[in-house]
């Protein structure tokens, strides 16, 4: 097409730029080269002569320039030639396909002639030529492979076939159309039984090559339909042996009496397998297969060939037999669980047992018997089924059951079950369990040191059934950490696998991990709920996804939050906690959120929920009432402890006038009301006056005697006189005073002694210090004096007697000294002059 598209061209632009007489029709230009066709990447040598009556040229120098496709080549003129004469050599053509122009340069630039190059490869020799006939369609169909080689060229193939009896010059040749490398010979081509030779030749524009020549007879080339299987039955007395009877397809019996080959196979019904190596019968008819278990059900499958070079026909569909039942034999593998719920004299036990490599229940309806032996009755069953587990009581002082298969030919020997009580502890940790395919599972385990580990066993379940009919197990020894484990494992449904060590006296402690065959995102998203909302953060929970919902095991729970203006936020949740708590959001602004749970199979996203923070939380308010409480409880307390203080001072620590910095009218009048108020505002407390002291004459005292005490020795009046005249006196008032002298008051008479003209003195002390001050009046009331020496006599103290201080005749001393702790104060010894 390329070369007819150029040729097209090229005269176009003859016919325009060339000769305008219509006699006038040959091109202006012709490129020769060596070839058209050349081996890729060999060099290329090509050239262009113009034409002398070319009208491009006439009149004017010529310059011509090479082009291969859109690129310019360098080029040389001939030598010994003319301008007009071209040549260009391409060192290396890369190309599988190409055009080289001849141009004459010019405004634009003029193509006066063209060829079209192609490159390739020549072919290669047809590889494993294969000759197969069809006994139904009574054909010969061979094929081949054409090599790896790309030819870039086209290339064809033809099939040669020669009959050995027939004349050579009868050779039949094939020939095929392009691209197929397969041809099916007539059946009227050939002869079942005759030797005929076969090879096939390719040929392009680069050579030829032929492929190596086979020699076939056409009926060992033929491959069988599949051959079927009448019956399978038992061999009467031959225990582990099966007769098969067989028969070819129905076109193809009259080759039955040939010599043919053939190949069985057999599994057992339970097996997911054949046997890897088929059988090869050397008798065909009758086939009898032996060494096979007793009792077992097999299925059986055939093929055939004509001879040993002859292909296989494909496997005939199945049939069923069942070898003769003897007693089973060899042990079973078990595994015990003892229940907590125990009684104080029986233990719940559940048995479960499976063929160890050794047992064989030689039979098709096998039955296991548990059963006690030593029993008071005797030996005794405790359990009988078919299947593979058994739940039942036993007395606590039994220490081991007898285990056994049991068919229509016999029992086999009991396996021994010990009783073992579960121990408290463990050697095992970190156990993991990775996905080997979907019918498998790795299960790894680290073992810890102990001497009395004996080994391990693998127990799993799916946990969607309740059932404990579906637990499986797997006994290891105690060197073994890691276990295939296979079995119809559902893909996205767990699985419970737990690991027990074993002790020499008892089973330990488990490690139980859950584990998927294959995981994908969870069917559902729990809900989302907002439990609690502050000002600025907010607390999601929800409810934990069903187990046949989890498709998988949960690696994350993430809440995504976005508000209007903000980017979106990632809350993450730790597992199994189930809440997550969204902090330092706006406040009073509107939020939307969703919930992504993934697996390691992938992901699944809830629906949206809309929520919105609050400009006060609880909380909050909570806090500003709480302090607001507890500063105004505080000052409080504070005002009542300060108002309370003076109260508390006074009666825990009594206020004493200070002798050295006082006066007698503010010890007499303000420290005696305010230094010592009373709680409930009734008449002062009067025994604070206890602590005053008095100077205590044991004489009377003379002239002579009080002349150091006074600042003026002429007065020799009573002392006791002074306290007659002394300011607590009715009517008398210190207020005016800032101060007044602080005296010891001395007594030595009764108040009714005459009054002295002179002026009462009192003993002044050094101190000038105030003492605090009262606006009332102080009025002591009037009380008896003591009688001494069994008379009465009155004195008055703080004024002059009058007639309410009249005796009372029959006063105990002891209760008035006691109930007047003033006057106990102010008590005096008796006196008597000289």
């Amino acid at each position: 097409m390329i070369s007819t598209w150029v040729s097209v061209i090229v005269m176009l632009v003859a016919l325009v730029n060339g000769a305008r007489n219509e006699d006038d029709i040959q091109p202006c230009a012709k490129v020769q080269t060596s070839s058209s066709v050349v081996p890729l990447g060999s060099p290329v040598k090509a050239t262009c002569v113009i034409r002398d009556g070319c009208p491009l040229v006439i009149g004017r120098a010529v310059h011509i320039e090479w082009r291969l496709g859109d690129r310019f080549l360098p080029s040389s003129p001939v030598a010994n030639e003319s301008d007009r004469v071209s040549e260009v050599v391409i060192p290396s053509f890369n190309h599988t396909r190409e055009i080289l122009t001849c141009c004459v340069q010019g405004s634009p630039l003029q193509v006066v002639a063209g060829v079209e190059i192609r490159a390739g490869y020549p072919p290669e020799a047809p590889q494993n030529l294969s000759c197969q006939t069809n006994l139904t369609t009574n054909t010969l169909t061979c094929s081949w492979d054409p090599g790896q080689l790309e030819t870039h060229l086209h290339t064809k193939y033809t099939v040669h076939t020669e009959i050995s009896f027939r004349d050579p010059s009868e050779k039949r040749t094939y020939e095929l159309p392009p691209g197929v490398h397969s041809y099916t010979i007539p059946r009227v081509d050939f002869y079942l039984f005759v030797d005929m030779e076969i090879y096939v030749k390719a040929v392009n524009e680069l050579g030829e090559a032929t492929s190596a020549t086979i020699k076939l007879e056409p009926i060992s080339a033929a491959k069988f339909d599949p051959p079927s299987i009448v019956k399978v039955q038992a061999v009467p007395k031959k225990y582990g042996c099966l007769n098969l009877s067989w028969a070819l397809f129905l076109q193809q019996q009259w080759l039955s009496g040939r010599s043919l080959n053939l190949e069985i196979r057999l599994k057992t019904a339970d097996s997911s397998e054949w046997s890897e190596q088929p059988i090869t019968v050397g008798r065909v008819r009758p086939v009898n297969q032996c060494r096979l278990l007793n009792g077992t059900q097999y299925l059986a499958q055939i093929r055939v060939r004509y001879q040993v070079q002859s292909p296989w026909s494909e496997w005939s569909s199945s049939q069923s037999g069942v070898t003769l039942e003897s007693a089973p034999t060899g042990l079973l593998d078990w595994w015990m669980k003892i229940s907590e719920d125990n009684t104080p004299k029986q233990r719940n036990i559940h048995l479960f047992w499976k063929p160890s490599k050794q047992f064989r229940a030689n039979g098709q309806n096998v039955s296991y018997v548990v059963s006690v032996k030593n029993l008071p009755g005797g030996n005794r069953k405790v359990c009988s089924i078919k299947g593979n587990d058994c739940t039942f009581q036993l007395p606590r002082r039994v220490k081991k059951v007898y285990l056994s298969a049991v068919n229509a030919a016999g029992k086999s020997s009991p396996t021994e079950v010990r009783i073992y009580l579960p121990k408290a502890h463990t050697a095992i940790s970190d156990v993991t369990v990775i996905p080997h395919d979907d019918r498998s599972l790795l299960v790894q385990w680290r073992s810890l040191v102990s001497s009395n580990l004996t080994g391990f066993v693998v127990e799993w379940r799916p946990l969607l059934q309740t059932d404990l009919s579906f637990t499986q197990f797997e006994i290891t020894d105690r060197d073994q950490t890691r276990l295939l484990i296979t079995g119809s494992f559902e893909p996205y449904k767990p699985y419970g696998i737990s690991v027990y060590p074993r002790f020499k006296d008892g089973i330990g402690l488990p490690q139980t991990v859950n584990a998927y065959s294959r995981q994908k995102a969870p069917s559902m998203v729990p809900k989302i709920q907002i439990k609690k909302v502050w000002q600025s953060h907010i607390e999601f929970t929800w409810d934990e996804i069903p187990l046949d919902q989890r498709n998988g095991i949960i690696q994350s729970y993430k809440v995504f939050y976005w508000d209007k203006k903000g980017p979106v936020n990632v809350g993450n949740a730790v597992l199994g906690e189930r809440r997550v708590v969204l902090k330092d959001l706006n406040t009073v602004s509107q939020y939307e959120a969703f919930m992504m749970v993934s697996t390691s199979g992938g992901s699944l996203n809830g629906s949206t929920l809309h929520f919105e923070t609050e400009s006060f939380d609880v909380v909050f308010v909570v806090m500003i009432v709480t302090v607001s409480g507890v500063g105004v409880s505080l000052l409080i307390v504070f005002m009542t402890c300060f108002s309370i203080n003076k109260r508390l001072k006074v009666r825990f620590w009594p206020a004493v006038p200070d002798p050295a910095n006082s006066s007698i009218k503010r010890w007499s009048s303000e420290s005696t009301q305010d230094s010592h108020l009373p709680w409930d505002n009734e008449e002062p407390d009067p025994m604070y006056l206890s602590h005053l002291s008095f100077l205590d004459l044991p004489v009377r005292l003379g002239k002579e005697d009080i002349d150091p005490w006074l600042s003026s020795a002429e007065d020799t009046s009573d002392p006791g006189e002074y306290i007659c005249g002394s300011p607590f006196i009715p009517g008398y008032s210190g207020s005016n005073s800032d101060s007044v002298p602080y005296a010891t008051v001395i007594f030595s008479g009764p108040c009714s002694s005459p009054t002295p003209k002179d002026p009462h003195v009192y003993l002044r002390s050094e101190s000038t210090q105030p003492l605090l001050e009262s606006e009332e009046s102080f009025s002591p009331k009037c009380y008896q004096n003591m009688a001494t020496d069994g008379m009465s006599s009155e004195q008055c103290f703080f004024g002059p007697c009058h007639d309410d201080c009249a005796p009372e005749e029959s006063v105990d001393p002891g209760v008035l000294w006691d109930d007047f702790p003033f006057l106990r104060a102010l008590s005096l010894n008796n006196t008597q002059n000289d």
